[in-house]
C-alpha cells in the first residue's frame, strides 16, 4: 500500500515543479496580447519570404517594454527630408523659437517652418513627391502623416510633382486666400504674392481643385488660374506661361530622379533615396539580395557615426547623418558588414516602408564596468543588421512595432513577438570591429558631431555590454534646435503670422508638439465648383522620356496596417469657418464662358526650355545635391 502512495506523491510533486517552466515556455510561444486584436494587414507583405533568423541566444539583456499606446496615437509613418538648399535657407523646429540654418537630412514634420531667403532655393521630399521652394518662400508643415500632406504657403513659389496618389490620400497647399487640393498625380506650381492677396495655380499635368471665398474651382492641365482677393475671390483662367528659371531648375531635378537606378531596388515611396546612385553602387549579396555600398567614405567610417542626434517629436531621439545621401540608409532598411565593408540592405520593395528615427540598438545599462550607459554617462549604439528587430524607444502600439519592422527588413510578426517575449538576442553588428559608437552624454544631448566626441572603450568590455531599450537622456534646447547655426535670415513677421485657408483642420498634436507649433489656419468648406467639371484635355507640355524614366509609372504601393485617427475636434482658435459654397447660376455661366475662351485661345504646348545643367547663380554653394 505504501509504494503506490509514494509513487502518487512523487508524480504530484514533479508536476508542480514543471508547471512554472511549462508556463514560461507557453508564454514565449504565444503572441503578445496586443497582437491578438491587430488587423490582418500585419502579416508580412506578399514578396516577403521566410528568411533565416540572425538573432540567436546571447548574454542577458534588458527585456523590451511592451507597447501600450493605442494605434491611433502612433507616430506618422512618413516625414519630409530637406534634400537640397542653395543660398540662405532657414529652419524653425516646431514653428516656435529660434530660426537656424537648415541642415540637410534633418527630418521635417508637423509644425516645422522653412524659409528660402532672397536669391535662395530649397527642395524637400516626401516619399516619391519632390517639392521645390523658390526665392523668398515660406512653408509650414501643417499636417504630414501616412495619408495627408498639408502645407502652408504664406508667400513665394512652389513647384512640385506628385507621382502617386491613392483614393484616400490628401495633398493640399494652403495659401492666404485659397486652398489647392491635388486630385491626380501630376506637375504643379503655386505662387503667392508678397501681399498675400493673390494665388496663381499652374497645372502642367494633372488636375486640382481650388477652394476659397465661398466658391470652388477646378484647374486642369494646360491652365494657369489666378485668384485675387481674400473674403471673395476673382477667378481668371489663362494659358500656361513659358518656363522661367525656377521651372527649368525643377524640371532638371525631376529628370535626374527619373534616371535613378536605385528605383529598381527600393520602394518608390522611400523618402531620400534619389541621391544613392551618385554616391555608391549596387551589387548582389547571396544572403541579402541587392545591397548598396557607399563610395568615398572616410577611413574608420561606420553607419551612425558621422552625424549627430537631435530631438524630433513625436519620435524623440533622431539620427541626422552628414553625408548628402544620408537619409534613406539611416531611416529604412538595415546595415550589414559584407566582405570587409559596410553595405545597406533596403528591405522589401513592394511595400511602403515606415520611417524610423534611427535603426540602431543602444548598449550600456547599470552595472557595466566602464560606465557606458544612457543617462549621465556615455551613450553607445550600433546599427541593426538584416532580420534584426527594431525596438522603438518612443511611445507606440504593437501595430506600429510590427509595421516598422516588416516593411524595413525581412522579419515576421512571430520574430517580433519573440524579441518582445524576452528572448535573448545576439546582434551581428555588435561584434564587428569598430561598429559601436560611444560618445559622452554632453555630445549626445547637445547635437554635437558624434565622430568628434567619441569615447574610447575597451573592445572586450564593449562587446560584452548589454543591449538596452530605454534612453534616459533628457533633451535640451540644443537637442531640439539641432546642429544648425543661428540663421542669417528669417521671414518677415507679417509672413510668419499670416493665416491661410484650409479645407480641413490640421490633426491635433500632443502637448509637447503643441508647445512647438504655430499653425495659423482658417477653415474653408469645399463645395460644388462654380466651373463645370470638365475632364483633363490635351497633353501636358512636359515630355517624359519613357526609356529612362524608372519612377514615373510607379505601381500602387501597398501600405502596412493604417489605423484611422480620431476625428478632428472643431473650434480651433486659429480656424475661421467659411460659409458653405452656394450654387449661383449666373456665376456658373460666367465660369463656363471663361473656360470656353481659354479653350479657344489654347495653342499647342510650347516646347520645354532646355533644362539647366546646374543650379542658378545664387549666393552660396549648393548643399548636397545634384
Amino acid at each position: 500500500m505504501k509504494t503506490p502512495r509514494v509513487l502518487l506523491i512523487s508524480a504530484v510533486l514533479t508536476g508542480l515543479l514543471a508547471l512554472p517552466i511549462t508556463r514560461r515556455a507557453l508564454a514565449q510561444d504565444q503572441p503578445a496580447p496586443q497582437d491578438q486584436a491587430a488587423p490582418q494587414d500585419q502579416a508580412p507583405p506578399p514578396d516577403q519570404t521566410q528568411a533565416p533568423q540572425d538573432q540567436t541566444l546571447a548574454q542577458p539583456q534588458q527585456t523590451p517594454a511592451q507597447p501600450d499606446a493605442s494605434p491611433a496615437q502612433d507616430p506618422p509613418g512618413r516625414v519630409a527630408r530637406l534634400s537640397y538648399s542653395n543660398g540662405s535657407v532657414s529652419f524653425q523646429p516646431g514653428g516656435q523659437g529660434d530660426w537656424v540654418a537648415a541642415v540637410q537630412n534633418r527630418p521635417l514634420t508637423n509644425g516645422d517652418n522653412l524659409w528660402a531667403d532672397k536669391d535662395s532655393r530649397a527642395e524637400f521630399q516626401i516619399g516619391s513627391t519632390s517639392i521645390r521652394m523658390d526665392s523668398e518662400t515660406s512653408v509650414t508643415f501643417l499636417d504630414l502623416d501616412d495619408r495627408t500632406t498639408q502645407l502652408r504657403l504664406s508667400q513665394g513659389s512652389l513647384v512640385f510633382r506628385v507621382r502617386h496618389l491613392d483614393d484616400e490620400d490628401r495633398f493640399e497647399i494652403d495659401t492666404p486666400n485659397s486652398a489647392f487640393q491635388v486630385q491626380r498625380p501630376g506637375e504643379y506650381r503655386v505662387d503667392v504674392n508678397a501681399a498675400g492677396d493673390e494665388t496663381d495655380v499652374t497645372v502642367w499635368k494633372g488636375r486640382g481643385e481650388v477652394t476659397g471665398g465661398g466658391d470652388s474651382f477646378v484647374v486642369i492641365a494646360g491652365q494657369r488660374a489666378t485668384f485675387n482677393g481674400t473674403d471673395k475671390l476673382d477667378h481668371q483662367i489663362g494659358q500656361v506661361p513659358t518656363n522661367d528659371d525656377f521651372d527649368s531648375f525643377a524640371f532638371d531635378r525631376d529628370q535626374h530622379e527619373d534616371k535613378a537606378e536605385s528605383s529598381n531596388y527600393i520602394s518608390p515611396e522611400m523618402t531620400g533615396a534619389e541621391d544613392l546612385d551618385e554616391y555608391g553602387h549596387w551589387n548582389y549579396a547571396a544572403e541579402y539580395g541587392p545591397v548598396w555600398t557607399p563610395i568615398g567614405v572616410s577611413v574608420g567610417w561606420a553607419p551612425y557615426r558621422f552625424g549627430h542626434w537631435a530631438w524630433v517629436a513625436p519620435w524623440g531621439w533622431t539620427w541626422v547623418e552628414n553625408e548628402p545621401w544620408g537619409f534613406a540608409p539611416f531611416h529604412y532598411g538595415r546595415w550589414a558588414f559584407i566582405g570587409g565593408g559596410w553595405g545597406w540592405v533596403p528591405g522589401p520593395v513592394l511595400v511602403r516602408p515606415v520611417y524610423a528615427p534611427a535603426l540602431v540598438a543602444f548598449v550600456g545599462g547599470g552595472g557595466f564596468g566602464v560606465g557606458v550607459g544612457v543617462g549621465v554617462g556615455p551613450v553607445g549604439w550600433f546599427p541593426l543588421g538584416p532580420r534584426e528587430v527594431f525596438v522603438p524607444w518612443y511611445h507606440t502600439s504593437r501595430v506600429y512595432v510590427n509595421n516598422v519592422n516588416i516593411t524595413n527588413t525581412r522579419v515576421s510578426v512571430n520574430q517580433v513577438n519573440t524579441v518582445y517575449g524576452g528572448a535573448h538576442v545576439a546582434y551581428a553588428n555588435q561584434h564587428v570591429a569598430n561598429s559601436v559608437t560611444v560618445v559622452s552624454h554632453d555630445t549626445f544631448v547637445n547635437a554635437r558631431p558624434a565622430a568628434q566626441g567619441m569615447v574610447k572603450i575597451d573592445a572586450k568590455q564593449l562587446a560584452e555590454a548589454p543591449v538596452v531599450h530605454n534612453i534616459a537622456a533628457q533633451p535640451t534646447r540644443a537637442s531640439v534646435i539641432g546642429a544648425g547655426r543661428p540663421a542669417a535670415a528669417r521671414p518677415p513677421a507679417a509672413v510668419v503670422n499670416r493665416s491661410v485657408v484650409g479645407t480641413r483642420e490640421p490633426t491635433p498634436r500632443t502637448p509637447f508638439e503643441e508647445r512647438q507649433s504655430a499653425t495659423n489656419v482658417r477653415a474653408e468648406t469645399p463645395g460644388k465648383p462654380a466651373s463645370p467639371r470638365m475632364e483633363e484635355q490635351g497633353t501636358a507640355p512636359r515630355e517624359q522620356p519613357p526609356s529612362t524614366d524608372n519612377r514615373a509609372a510607379a505601381p500602387n504601393v501597398p501600405r502596412p496596417a493604417v489605423v484611422p485617427r480620431p476625428p478632428v475636434a472643431t473650434g480651433h482658435p486659429l480656424v475661421r469657418s467659411a460659409p458653405p459654397v452656394q450654387d449661383r447660376p449666373e456665376r456658373n455661366q460666367s465660369e463656363a464662358q471663361k473656360f470656353s475662351t481659354w479653350q479657344q485661345h489654347r495653342s499647342a504646348p510650347a516646347p520645354r526650355s532646355a533644362p539647366h545643367s546646374s543650379a542658378p547663380a545664387h549666393s552660396g554653394k549648393p548643399k548636397g545635391g545634384r
